[in-house]
C-alpha cells in the first residue's frame, strides 16, 4: 500500500462584483495525477519548507503545529502552501520590510518575480533564500487551516492533504505556470460548481466538497470568519468501492465504510464521475 505523502492546498479567494470568487486551474492533460482536473494551487510538502520561523509572520513552529494536532513539523505545510501558490499561481504571500504585502503592479518587481519564481520552481533557489534575498516574510498569518483530506488506499499516489484558505494580495495577478496548469480562471465556487455538473470540468471529490463549503459565502470577510470557525478539523479519508454502476465513494459514517472491498478505478475519467455523483448526492445545502 502507498504511503499518503504530506501535501497542502491553498484556496485563493477575492471580492469581485459576482461576489467571493476563488483561483482553480486545469492540471495538464498528460499529468500523471488527475491529468485534466481543475484544481487548487497545492503540492506536496517539501524539505525546504522546513524554514527557520523567524521568516514567517504571525506563527510560530508550536502553534502551527499544535493547529495540525501534530507534535512538530506543522509550519512547513503552511509554507508549502505559500510556495505552492507562488511556484503554480504567480502570488507570493509575504510581506516587506514596511509591513505591507508584496505588490508586483510595478512591471520591473514584476519582471524580478516572475524570474524568482522560474528560479524556485526549478530547485535553483529556496523559499527560505527566497524571502531572506528579497527582505520579505512570510504571510503565515494571512493562511487560514480549512480541512483536511487523505486519498484512500489502493491508490497508486496517496496524498495527506491540508486544505489553506487565503486571501489574494490586489497588487498581484495570478496566473497558471504553463507547464504542470495549462488554464486558469477567477470564478465563483457557485460556478465552478455548476461546470462540474455540466461536465464541462472535471473536479475532483475533496475539491468539489471544499467548493460547496465556501459557494454561499457572500465576501473574503466572511469566508476568513469561518476559516477561523474552524476550530476543530477532523481528517476525511473516503473509502472507494465498486458496484454495477460504477465507482462509489463512501465516507466514514456511511453504510459498508469499514466493510466494503476496496476498490481501483479504471479511469481517472471513472474516478472524476464517482467524485461527482457523490457530491450531488451530499448536495443539500449544509455540506
Amino acid at each position: 500500500m502507498a504511503e499518503a505523502r504530506n501535501a497542502s492546498t491553498i484556496m485563493l479567494v477575492r471580492d469581485a462584483p459576482p461576489g467571493l470568487e476563488i483561483f482553480m486551474m486545469r492540471r495538464h492533460i498528460r499529468s500523471d495525477f488527475v491529468g485534466g482536473a481543475y484544481v487548487f494551487p497545492g503540492g506536496a510538502v517539501d524539505p525546504d519548507d522546513a524554514v527557520d520561523e523567524s521568516i514567517c509572520a504571525g506563527r510560530t513552529e508550536a502553534s502551527a503545529s499544535a493547529a495540525l494536532g501534530l507534535e512538530r513539523g506543522g509550519l512547513a505545510y503552511w509554507v508549502a502552501a505559500i510556495r505552492e501558490c507562488f511556484e503554480e499561481a504567480g502570488v507570493l504571500l509575504a510581506y516587506r520590510q514596511d509591513g505591507e504585502l508584496l505588490d508586483t503592479s510595478d512591471a520591473a518587481v514584476a519582471a524580478r518575480f516572475r524570474a524568482l519564481r522560474r528560479d524556485l520552481t526549478e530547485g535553483k533557489l529556496s523559499i527560505s533564500e527566497l524571502a531572506r534575498r528579497e527582505g520579505l516574510r512570510l504571510a503565515t498569518d494571512r493562511v487560514h487551516y480549512w480541512a483536511r483530506w487523505i486519498t484512500p488506499e489502493g491508490q497508486p499516489r496517496r496524498y495527506d492533504t491540508r486544505f489553506f484558505l487565503a486571501v489574494a494580495p490586489a497588487g498581484q495577478a495570478a496566473v497558471h505556470d504553463g507547464r504542470e496548469l495549462t488554464e486558469s480562471a477567477w470564478l465563483t465556487p457557485r460556478a465552478a460548481l455548476e461546470k462540474a455538473e455540466r461536465r464541462e470540468w472535471m473536479i475532483i471529490f475533496p475539491t468539489l466538497r471544499n467548493l460547496m463549503l465556501v459557494r454561499d459565502l457572500p465576501d473574503t470577510a466572511a469566508a476568513e470568519a469561518a476559516a477561523l470557525a474552524r476550530s476543530r478539523v477532523a481528517a476525511v479519508e473516503p473509502r472507494l468501492v465498486r458496484d454495477s454502476d460504477g465507482i462509489r465513494i463512501l465516507l466514514p459514517g456511511d453504510p459498508g465504510y469499514d466493510t466494503g472491498a476496496s476498490a481501483t478505478p479504471s479511469s481517472v475519467s471513472e474516478l472524476l464521475e464517482g467524485s461527482l455523483e457523490r457530491a450531488l448526492q451530499d448536495d443539500d445545502g449544509t455540506p
